[in-house]
């Protein structure tokens, strides 16, 4: 087969600070402020900050408490699920336009396989602008992107010039890109593991590049072999229209933090009710259940278990997340509970052939 069949030419699309720019093309007023999708009470969380607030350490998931702490003309606005969804809906339509092949990660980010697109174009770096000026055109929102020969690599260039830029790392930079790279920078990369791989050695990608890849199974277990694909340049995972869900899960947090187990397991039987009609509107059943806890000082627990068969039932689903949450004693009072299944009976994925010695690339395809 001729290499250059295996090139691909990827553009992960981020918008900029979506929810806030949202709101801020909606109401000028808001226009230059720092402002926090989300609730500001003592019970509310950050969804979403503006640049502007972001300049102070505002960030998502923060208390609403610290986040006004730390930002104390912070403007907090109620989050508007329905707006968002409209104008994701507006983007995706222009992706329509240039490829079939969209995979959306959430309303505001999506892959794009361009290598072959609607517009018969040559240069997905070309593309990307255009993309990105229709956008803007079109929605008055500013997008970044990036744009190489696989997801993990373009993933990774979208934050580079961020906001409302974009970055291209050909073929022939790939490697180079990756080895320069910060360790915290890649993606899968969470602090826990930045921390471990710091501790080993290991600051940049040319650090793990140097790693065996028993060495990296050894103390990453099956990440480790994902970390000794992707600093080579190795990442097959293709762009996927449809995307099957992993798990499916929702969570509730108390307007007042509770401390008795009797009350909480009133709460669990709620939110077991909830999660049974989106698991039979998905028709999917799981195999592990996962009770997530988070206590009144944010420390988060989560407990889990593997059935040996696929639990559909919502009676099932009560009976074994109430057993997890008499496993062990509760470390504080709650303020928020949550119960995710996963293992889900989805269809099987087809496997790719993964080569793990080279790097496939055709260094005279313009980019």
């Amino acid at each position: 087969m001729d290499q250059e069949n295996h090139v691909r030419k990827i553009i992960h699309v981020d918008m900029d600070a979506f929810y806030t720019s949202v709101e801020q093309l909606d109401d000028p007023s808001l226009r230059g402020k720092a402002i926090a999708v989300g609730g500001g009470g003592d019970r509310g969380v950050v969804a979403a900050a503006s640049y502007e607030a972001r300049k102070f350490g505002v960030r998502s998931a923060m208390s609403g408490i610290v986040a006004k702490r730390n930002c104390p003309d912070l403007i907090f606005v109620k989050p508007r699920f329905d707006r968002y969804k409209e104008v994701s809906n507006q983007i995706r339509v222009i992706f329509s336009e240039y490829t079939n092949l969209v995979e959306p990660l959430s309303l505001d980010e999506a892959y794009l396989d361009v290598t072959q697109n609607n517009k018969n174009a040559i240069s997905a770096t070309l593309l990307a602008t255009e993309i990105r000026n229709k956008i803007k055109t079109k929605t008055g929102l500013n997008a970044s992107a990036g744009i190489s020969i696989n997801k993990f690599v373009a993933k990774i260039a979208s934050d580079y010039n961020k906001p409302n830029g974009q970055k291209t790392v050909p073929p022939e930079e790939v490697l180079s890109f990756l080895e320069s790279l910060e360790i915290r920078k890649f993606h899968g990369v969470g602090k826990v593991t930045a921390k471990k791989m710091y501790h080993l050695g290991i600051f940049t990608g040319n650090d793990l590049k140097q790693k065996s890849k028993a060495f990296l199974i050894e103390h990453f277990g099956k990440s480790g072999d994902y970390y000794f694909n992707v600093i080579r340049g190795i990442h097959t995972s293709p762009v996927e229209p449809i995307r099957l869900p992993k798990s499916i899960g929702t969570e509730h947090t108390f307007k007042e933090n509770l401390t008795s187990e009797i009350y909480l397991a009133e709460k669990i039987k709620e939110i077991a009710e909830k999660l049974d009609k989106r698991i039979k509107r998905y028709k999917y059943s799981g195999k592990t259940i996962t009770l997530k806890i988070k206590y009144s000082d944010f420390i988060q627990q989560t407990r889990s278990k593997t059935l040996p068969f696929f639990v559909s039932d919502k009676s099932m689903l009560i009976e074994h997340t109430l057993q997890l949450m008499y496993q062990e004693k509760l470390q504080n009072s709650v303020r928020l509970i949550g119960i995710t299944i996963s293992n889900l009976n989805t269809p099987s994925k087809k496997k790719s052939n993964i080569e793990t010695d080279k790097m496939e690339v055709q260094l005279s395809l313009p980019f």
